[in-house]
């Protein structure tokens, strides 16, 4: 460009030869000139048009014949939009705009054509404003473009399922696009018009409230699920992400939701499956467990039935000790499997479980042997709680046994116990609610478990131990014992660097001595005439409890369910101890009896026996005085002792 200006014929332009122009004229075509960018200066009243190469393009078919030329005789069709702006640099202010949009005639380009640029005064020696400077760029392709993104912005804006909107902090929806009415069943009118909580599941509006406190602190918020409110009232759940307006003030947030309805009903039907894989399999190992040990009792007793008819009376001791072991296993597995299902019968007290660990010392190294070293973490400010310090126990015990059986070699156990406090996040990465826990945690040395094995370890017959060294139930035990208690168990496990148990218990807001104070068992008595009702739908059963009872000189009256029991109580009959099953038929429970039993004879001594947790109807671990609870199986002389101790 320097080349055609030196060659432009300068004598009969008003700026006249370069060499007499006036030196900030000659600076600045210096400075133009070197500049790649798009440049060009105005000068004098008719702003005489000098650029560079750069604004060459712009030009088109006009370059070269604007050097020279007032700006206006160049582009006249933009003296209208452009004069306001001269005029104002002419007063010595400086114009700066990010899209300028021109109608300019160039031959084989849209008329429409879009500029940034910057326009500065230029002074004379004297000081006053003698032309303008113009730095520039053509963003008409960008401008196209962007409108091109844009319109395929708003047709997948218009076309989508997913809800895309524009709220306000304070509650409003302020745009929306066609998915929320066709989805919702809803206007947009309707939408925009009322707060946005109206369309919300009442029970989501807590974690709303969360996200709108955590947006408004400038963080965004992902996959959230909140339900909304079709016009007939379904709720259709969906998964959302928001994110503030980068705005200070704006006082919006901008956010998208994902009808999650069909991933829902597919994981269902996944969760179904699993369901019935793992009642497939346990019904396998229970079939299997359960064949071994009643082939153990009804052997046995076969036996002793052939060796009796033949009047064979020596050794049958032997044969009735094998049908008891085979009898008390199957209860222990019983047992465990309700354990697992969160159905065992729990006896819940105040318990301190630091003197609880404390006392269980020298049995867990007993039981563990001399190659593990058992190593108690004491911690004397443990808070109590409200357990079955009994199955507290067991628990321990079975993750020891599992800990030295993960070291071949031996090394050591370490049991620590502690307080917790557990925020919302860290609830929900431990699967359960805020709020204070105790946490006793097992750790072994061992060899650790691949993570395939940490997720199935709590399925019940599970087990990587070889056929005949373990149930597969220990730990489905102790996952049971956990959550039927309000609480959680975690594994945290690496090959080769060892395994930690994990069982969280929640706080008991009490003193632990509340429930210290067991009832000393007395021995089996003979009666002294008392009357025992006895309700249970298994005849089989109340004929044992009569055979046993009456043997000791209790009078027995029998009933099958509760109808039966209330008209016996009805009758004027003199009863002493009601015995009655929890799970009776006939539409009224064994909690129903012993009510309405004691609305006929108030202060009437109740014992319940179960087979299985209906907590609830025993008043979940809180029997009220008189009432005492024996589970299925039992001995007869667990049963007498029971009986002798109520009544006395």
């Amino acid at each position: 460009m320097g080349a055609v200006m030196r060659a432009h014929n300068w004598i009969a332009s008003p700026l006249g030869l370069p060499d007499r122009w006036p030196q900030p004229l000659k600076t600045l075509v210096g400075v133009l000139l070197a500049a790649d960018q798009p440049m060009f200066i105005g000068w004098g009243s008719d702003h005489i048009l000098l650029y560079n190469d750069g604004y060459a393009p712009i030009l088109a078919d006009r370059h070269p014949r604007a050097l020279g030329l007032p700006f206006f005789e160049a582009w006249p069709e933009v003296r209208q939009e452009l004069t306001p702006l001269f005029d104002a640099v002419d007063r010595g202010e400086p114009v700066h705009m990010p899209d300028l949009s021109l109608e300019l005639d160039r031959p084989g380009r849209d008329r429409e054509a879009h500029f940034a640029f910057s326009y500065t005064p230029v002074r004379s020696e004297a000081g006053d404003v003698a032309g303008l400077f113009c730095a520039c760029t053509e963003t008409t392709d960008k401008v196209a473009a962007d409108r091109l993104s844009s319109a395929a912005r708003n047709r997948l804006f218009e076309m989508t399922r997913d809800l895309f909107g524009v709220a306000t902090f304070d509650g409003r929806l302020k745009a929306i696009n066609p998915a929320w009415t066709s989805v919702l069943d809803r206007t947009t009118d309707e939408l925009t018009s009322r707060p946005f909580a109206d369309i919300i599941h009442p029970d989501d509006l807590a974690t709303t409230a969360d996200v709108v406190t955590t947006l408004m602190s400038g963080e965004p918020v992902h996959q959230f699920q909140v339900r909304l409110l079709k016009a007939d009232g379904t709720a259709i759940p969906f998964a959302w992400s928001a994110v503030p307006d980068t705005i200070p003030g704006s006082g919006v947030f901008y956010t998208v939701g994902r009808d999650i309805t069909e991933e829902q009903n597919r994981e269902e039907m996944l969760r179904q499956s699993q369901k019935m894989e793992a009642v497939g399999q346990l019904t396998g190992g229970l079939a299997h467990d359960f064949n071994n040990l009643l082939t153990g009792m009804m052997g046995n007793l076969e036996l002793l039935q052939m060796r009796v008819a033949r009047g064979r009376t020596d050794d049958l001791d032997r044969f009735i000790s094998a049908a008891q072991g085979a009898g008390h296993r199957a209860a222990s597995l019983t047992q465990r499997l309700l354990a697992f299902s969160r159905r065992q019968t729990l006896d819940p007290r105040p318990t301190d479980v630091h003197v609880l660990i404390r006392g269980m010392d020298d049995l867990l190294r007993r039981t563990v042997g001399p190659e593990a070293l058992v190593k108690v973490i004491d911690n004397a400010d443990l808070w109590p709680a409200m357990i079955d310090s009994t199955q507290l126990e067991s628990a321990l015990l079975n993750l020891c046994i599992n800990a030295r059986d993960a070291m071949p070699a031996g090394g050591r156990i370490t049991i620590e116990a502690a307080n917790k406090r557990l925020d919302e996040r860290a609830a929900r990465q431990h699967d359960m609610t805020s709020g204070e826990y105790l946490s006793i945690c097992v750790t072994d040395a061992g060899t650790g478990m691949e993570p395939q094995v940490v997720e199935r370890a709590f399925e019940p017959f599970y087990t990587t131990k070889p056929i005949g060294q373990g149930t597969g139930l220990g730990l489905s035990m102790v996952y049971g014992f956990a959550r039927q208690s309000g609480g959680q168990v975690r594994i945290y496990s690496e090959v080769g660097m060892g395994t930690t148990v994990c069982i969280y218990l929640p706080r008991y807001h009490g003193d632990a001595s509340d429930g210290a104070t067991h009832a000393i068992l007395a021995e089996p008595t003979t009666a002294s005439g008392e009357t025992v009702l006895v309700v249970d739908d298994e005849a089989t059963i109340r004929h044992l409890i009569d055979e046993v009872l009456d043997g000791q000189g209790y009078m027995v009256i029998g009933a099958g369910d509760g109808a039966a029991a209330i008209k016996v109580l009805q009758s004027g009959a003199k009863i002493d101890l009601l015995i009655t099953d929890v799970g009776l038929p006939n539409g009224m429970n064994g909690r129903q009896v012993a009510d309405a039993a004691r609305a006929l004879r108030p202060g009437l001594k109740v014992l319940f026996i179960t087979g299985y947790a209906e907590n609830a109807a025993v008043g979940n671990g809180h029997l009220e005085p008189g009432m005492e609870l024996l589970t299925k199986p039992f001995t007869m002389e667990a049963l007498s002792v029971k009986v002798a101790n109520i009544l006395r």
